[in-house]
């Protein structure tokens, strides 16, 4: 019975891996907030997994990459089938940069130029729908 548990856990959907999430409010440079509900990957192994396989992703959910300091981030797209905005955050819950509509699966490194402690994804496009630009603000509960 227990290898069947095992079998039918490895077999389940990525979508099935999805943790809890929690609200995440992005400003916008106008004021206008948008809210999303986001994953959260603080753990190495959470940020290692990332988005990968997930074959859909609501227009108002993401994950949120939290690192233990600010550092140069490199991420990639590796196993990841649905094109995201990665937003670059500093400590101060600023937007940095943004690179829009990575390509799904790449390998190709998307780094962050400079030094963040946070990185925010969401669906390909949704910077560019909801007007986030550099210079928007993110605050959430864990981004202490």
């Amino acid at each position: 019975m227990r290898i069947l548990a095992v079998l039918f856990a490895l077999l389940l959907p990525a979508t099935a891996w999805a943790q809890e999430r929690v609200p995440l409010t992005v400003t916008t440079a106008d004021g206008t907030e948008h809210v999303f509900q986001v994953e959260v990957a603080d753990t190495p192994e959470a940020r290692g997994r990332g988005l990968m396989f997930r074959e859909e992703l609501a227009p108002d959910h993401g994950m949120l990459f939290i690192f233990p300091r600010r550092e140069r981030v490199a991420m990639w797209m590796r196993n990841t089938p649905l094109p995201l905005d990665m937003l670059f955050i500093d400590d101060d819950g600023r937007v940095r940069q943004i690179a829009e509509r990575t390509v799904p699966y790449s390998e190709a490194t998307i780094s962050s130029r400079r030094r963040v402690r946070y990185v925010l994804e969401v669906p390909g496009g949704t910077a560019e729908r909801l007007g986030i630009e550099a210079g928007a603000t993110v605050a959430a509960e864990v981004m202490r």
